[in-house]
């Protein structure tokens, strides 16, 4: 077996806890002496309702998103002060640090300051990791459908999330590789919906990204004209992150999803079927099977499990579908998932 290029999965992503303090707070992503700068933070209350919080390096520490909501992009001071070399410092504001409230904090490492990518139609600003197959990008739209813009990771990113930072009447739209057998270009799914895949030109433009671009539509949701834009977009990289689909079974008895390491960090979305929330399950929240406890990209709500029944078993090598509901293991519905590695296969140990 190679040896895989990120023997360590901690260097480049991380689910970590904290019990918010009302004041400022300075959080650690290091374990075992490792620690990276995180360029992407994902902040989510787990014990009580509030909105997610979306923050990046390129964009800035004062600007907030929300996966679940269409709101316009935010300025906020006391919310993320700083990013850190190996963490990040919260100020006191109440949606990421109210005292007492526990919260997860999920976190990439792209590539430190953006730079001005031009292999696009349309300039972007791009703080790219070629190593971890994950960049942020910012830029201006065109209104025009078939304007492409650099996203920097050198092979074609296979998820890609975008969402119009200047207008709150738009949802959030991920390209996806896997929405489509074979043309998933011509499909989109909404981080901010529970709804199946959409069918249109639109988004895509009908037209898969490259190893330099990818390519928007004319919907204001991916290509405001005039408008500012974030796109976070990924790649797979063996051992480390992996995207794709399994067809539900409906028994406790489910699927076996092969990913070539043990998960730290699992997102899946129901894109066959409608009225079902996105899930994400970690095994810093959960880290005893079954990984039970959830948060849904698309809702507010407080962390939660599916009553009694379990939900994954995180294996050495991939993770088994322990529970028959419609929003994991509907018989012969279409999953798509994207995760992320605690350790590879080569180095992993059973749960």
């Amino acid at each position: 077996m190679p040896t895989p290029t990120i023997p360590d999965g901690e260097l480049f992503m991380n689910a970590t806890l904290y019990t918010g303090n009302g004041g400022t707070q300075t959080i650690t992503n290091g374990v075992a002496g490792q620690s990276f700068q995180p360029d992407f933070v994902w902040l989510k209350t787990r014990s009580t309702v509030q909105n997610h919080s979306l923050i990046d390096s390129v964009r800035g520490n004062t600007k907030i998103l929300y996966s679940d909501l269409t709101n316009a992009e935010g300025t906020f001071s006391g919310v993320l002060d700083s990013f850190n070399s190996n963490g990040f410092t919260l100020g006191s504001s109440a949606s990421v640090n109210q005292n007492g409230t526990t919260f997860v904090g999920w976190q990439w490492k792209a590539g430190g300051a953006a730079v001005t990518n031009t292999a696009g139609t349309i300039s972007s600003q791009v703080s790219a990791n070629t190593t971890s197959g994950f960049s942020v990008v910012t830029y201006t739209g065109n209104g025009s459908g078939g304007a492409t813009v650099g996203h920097g990771l050198g092979v074609a990113p296979q998820f890609i999330i975008v969402k119009n930072r200047a207008d709150g009447s738009t949802n959030w739209y991920c390209y996806n590789q896997y929405l489509d057998a074979t043309s998933p270009q011509n499909y989109t799914i909404y981080l901010s919906l529970t709804n199946a895949r959409d069918a249109a030109s639109v988004f895509w433009n009908n037209t898969a990204p490259t190893s330099s671009v990818f390519t928007i539509g004319s919907s204001s949701g991916v290509n405001g004209s005039g408008n500012a834009m974030v796109a976070y977009c990924w790649t797979p990289i063996a051992g480390y992150s992996a995207f794709g689909s399994y067809t539900g079974n409906g028994s406790t008895d489910g699927p076996f999803v092969y990913l070539g390491f043990r998960p730290r960090f699992v997102m899946i979305k129901a894109s066959s079927i409608s009225s079902e929330h996105w899930y994400i399950v970690d095994a810093t929240r959960s880290p005893y099977n079954a990984a039970i406890l959830y948060l849904s990209p698309d809702d507010s709500d407080a962390e939660t499990s599916p009553g009694a029944a379990q939900f994954f078993d995180f294996l050495s090598n991939g993770f088994k579908l322990r529970v028959s509901g419609s929003y994991s293991n509907s018989s012969g519905a279409t999953y798509i998932y994207m995760a992320f590695a605690e350790n590879p296969f080569k180095y992993a140990n059973a749960r």
